[in-house]
């Protein structure tokens, strides 16, 4: 249930099915505050046939459950997720600074973006902890630039001519290389804070992201993408 290469995923369900077996993919999604509760988002990836049967099981540990399509295609989507919110960790670093050098308040900030367009899940609970300052999601550098260059393999693969994509790669391979595999992902406004000589910080804002939406949701489970 990790992030692998679409490669792998193919050569280990190869092996799986050698021995009789039905192979599946099933990455999570949603942040490590989620899976704490059992709120998190699943992907899976195989054969119709298997997915229902393993359906029981992905409703027990998650409460979105998406079937993607055949072996691997679940592996894609979250490649591709993970490497949105990677971008959007960035972009949040660059507003947040450039509102804070503009004179505005950060708690402000952060709720004029959390009610408007801008709004996205990772500023809802990332930005909370770079505000705070422990900046601890639970998801480090190291693994940000191992799922960051399985989106560029991906891309490179297709022959996709990606622009933002290197550029932001290299800013968390320079993160990790700088401040250490194991920091936090969110540290990677770091480098901006010191270029300005600003920190980003607000009162009032939690160390860690807590799963607020579990106690509106309670057990529900919702199954998408089985038409």
């Amino acid at each position: 249930m990790s992030v692998a290469d679409e490669s792998e995923v193919h050569r280990l369900g190869d092996k799986v099915r050698a021995l009789g077996g039905a192979p599946m993919d099933c990455p999570v999604s949603a942040g490590c505050h989620r899976a704490a509760t059992g709120n998190i988002s699943i992907f899976a990836g195989g054969e119709r046939e298997t997915f229902e049967r393993a359906l029981p099981v992905l409703t027990a540990m998650g409460r979105q459950i998406l079937h993607t399509g055949l072996l691997g295609s679940a592996s894609v989507l979250k490649v591709v997720t993970d490497y949105l919110a990677s971008v959007h960790l960035v972009e949040l670093g660059e507003a947040m600074m450039t509102a804070k050098k503009s004179g505005l308040d950060l708690a402000t900030t952060y709720e004029g973006i959390r009610i408007s367009s801008g709004n996205s899940f990772v500023h809802e609970t990332e930005s909370q902890v770079i505000l705070n300052g422990s900046r601890n999601i639970n998801f480090t550098m190291d693994l940000v630039v191992k799922d960051m260059g399985f989106f560029q393999d991906l891309a490179d693969r297709a022959a996709i001519p990606l622009e933002l994509s290197p550029q932001v790669l290299q800013l968390f391979r320079q993160a990790k290389s700088r401040l250490g595999e194991k920091a936090w992902s969110p540290n990677i406004v770091v480098a901006l804070e010191e270029a300005c000589g600003e920190r980003l910080w607000a009162p009032g804002f939690p160390s860690e992201i807590v799963d607020n939406e579990r106690e509106s949701v309670g057990h529900e489970v919702r199954v998408v993408g089985l038409g």
